[in-house]
């Protein structure tokens, strides 16, 4: 088992490493205004919620100025707020409610492309000479006139959109309004870094880096080659491997650049948007743990086969792999894949967050998913999402609904006689925050005590982790230990009852069923159906 010393534990840890980050997506949060969709007025009246949860950071997608062809992403002014979201002041209020309130403010960062509306690519589109010009990947077209490469938009179709004016294609790795800004122009990267610091010095905790590892391009323009595991359902942009669009050399000078500046700031937290296969990703906490404090880790929410011996497998290589000294993080959702209770089912998904909570490192919370809230179905008229209005349908809009507050109209999210922007689930009036904090076996309930014992108990924050060996395959079981505080967490991945053969004594202190506790023998823990708990087994012996 590794030392405390080889986990980089000798020293006090960050908030960043013992909190854990709830992901709000402004436009679903709260509506305080009566327009439909929420804002940043809304967040700061829920500030106390967030606090009694136990949740330590939030972090906002984007609030910038916007035409909203993707929903914030793509950005007109890195330095302002929307008027849907409010106004600067509003977002200085909303800081300084929240670290009144001992909780950091998380913003996102979004680098990799612009809007089409913003300023510099006005510039940049206006001639080849214009000094803005090699600000955006422009690119002269083949000689039959069609687009440079074979690369393909994320959002599906050619990545290159002709552009009359200049003759020339501009790259967009996504919609066609986002074209890609060129990391490689000294000039970008200084703008991009003085975006970093405006926000510091209005004292934002942190950032999460959109899409970081897509920032450079190959200087070639080499063909990608194609996905030969690619199959009939999977979407389009999934045909191609992306080995000249992402992660390419020089990458990760960039990443210690936007380090260094947030170092100056004293306790502040980088984290980034990569989906690699683990080698790769483990690169970004840089070669001296000077690049990304947490390269999101997405394990969890990439899983297709949801069983005990697959997670166990990917903790204990993910552990495994890190860098000396570097932190884990683990996430379960997000704003861009299915939630986790629309994957396995609310009973699963308890046991699910039982294990985002008690692995080592920092744990990513999504809205919603304390409440078990599931994908809303969403008729294609009311569709937003660009990519959902693609033929092939993957849209994100089913996990962007409102926030359930309570059993009232519309969910308490907008006032009633309001139109929500999307559709409020179903069953709402039963999966709601009100419901939900009066019934003390709700899955809430279960969020607000994994959070209050994570919180006050440092074998489940910076203690150490290690896999059991036992003879059960359908049940992952590991240790958290500080000291000589231990606790054994033993998880039931199945549909049937379970036995798991351990040794010694213990006692319960959580099961996901919210309904015992007490001392055991650990020759024989019985497990119930998706059933999760949280043993104590006391101190070592001399």
């Amino acid at each position: 088992m590794l030392s405390e010393e080889n986990i980089g534990m000798t020293q006090t840890p960050s908030w960043w490493q013992t909190g854990v980050i709830y992901q709000i997506y402004p436009r679903s949060f709260l509506d305080s205004n009566g327009d439909g969709m929420g804002d940043l007025s809304g967040i700061t009246s829920k500030l106390d919620y967030l606090r009694w949860l136990g949740v330590d950071a939030i972090w906002l997608s984007p609030i910038y100025p916007s035409p909203m062809a993707d929903f914030g992403y793509d950005i007109t002014n890195y330095t302002g707020v929307h008027p849907l979201f409010g106004t600067l002041q509003d977002l200085d209020t909303l800081l300084h409610q929240a670290h009144q309130r001992e909780l950091k403010v998380i913003l996102d960062f979004v680098p990799n492309h612009t809007s089409d509306e913003h300023p510099w690519f006005q510039q940049s589109r206006s001639s080849r000479t214009n000094e803005q010009h090699d600000w955006y990947i422009w690119h002269d077209p083949a000689p039959d006139g069609s687009p440079p490469n074979n690369w393909t938009s994320q959002f599906g179709g050619s990545a290159w959109q002709f552009d009359v004016h200049t003759g020339q294609y501009y790259l967009h790795l996504f919609d066609v309004k986002q074209p890609d800004l060129n990391w490689r122009n000294s000039r970008v990267r200084q703008a991009m870094y003085d975006v970093l610091r405006f926000w510091l010095d209005r004292g934002v905790d942190g950032f999460r880096v959109d899409v970081l590892s897509l920032l450079l391009k190959d200087e070639q323009f080499r063909d990608n080659p194609m996905n030969p595991d690619w199959k009939p359902g999977d979407p389009p942009s999934a045909r191609q491997l992306s080995r000249y669009t992402e992660d390419q050399p020089g990458i990760h000078e960039i990443v210690q650049e936007m380090r260094a500046i947030l170092d100056r700031y004293g306790e502040r937290v980088l984290i980034g948007e990569i989906y690699l296969p683990l080698p790769q990703l483990v690169r970004y906490y840089g070669d001296t743990l000077n690049g990304a404090h947490l390269p999101f880790n997405f394990q969890l929410v990439l899983l297709t086969t949801w069983n005990a011996q697959i997670i166990r497998r990917l903790v204990d290589t993910y552990e495994a792999i890190l860098p000396v000294g570097a932190w884990p993080n683990w996430v379960l959702g997000n704003h861009d894949k299915p939630r986790i209770a629309g994957r396995l089912g609310r009973a699963a998904a308890r046991v699910a967050s039982m294990l985002l909570l008690t692995l080592r490192g920092t744990p990513t919370w999504y809205y919603g998913d304390e409440i078990g809230m599931q994908d809303v179905p969403i008729p294609p008229h009311l569709a937003h999402d660009p990519q959902g209005k693609q033929p092939y349908g993957y849209g994100r809009d089913p996990v962007r609904t409102p926030m359930q507050w309570d059993g009232g109209p519309n969910a308490g999210f907008c006032a009633p006689g309001v139109t929500p922007w999307l559709p409020v689930a179903d069953d709402y009036q039963t999966y709601n925050v009100a419901a939900e904090q009066n019934d003390p076996r709700s899955f809430l309930m279960l969020t607000h005590t994994l959070l209050e014992l994570r919180r006050s108990q440092p074998a489940l924050t910076i203690g150490l982790y290690q896999s059991i060996e036992q003879e059960n395959p359908t049940c992952f079981v590991y240790l958290r230990q500080h000291h000589d505080q231990r606790y054994l967490v033993v998880l039931n991945f199945s549909a049937q009852e379970q036995l798991v053969k351990l040794q010694g004594q213990g006692h319960i202190i959580l099961s996901t069923h919210m309904d015992r506790e007490g001392s055991l023998d650990l020759s024989e823990v019985h497990l119930r159906v998706n059933e999760g708990v949280l043993i104590e087994v006391g101190v070592l012996s001399p």
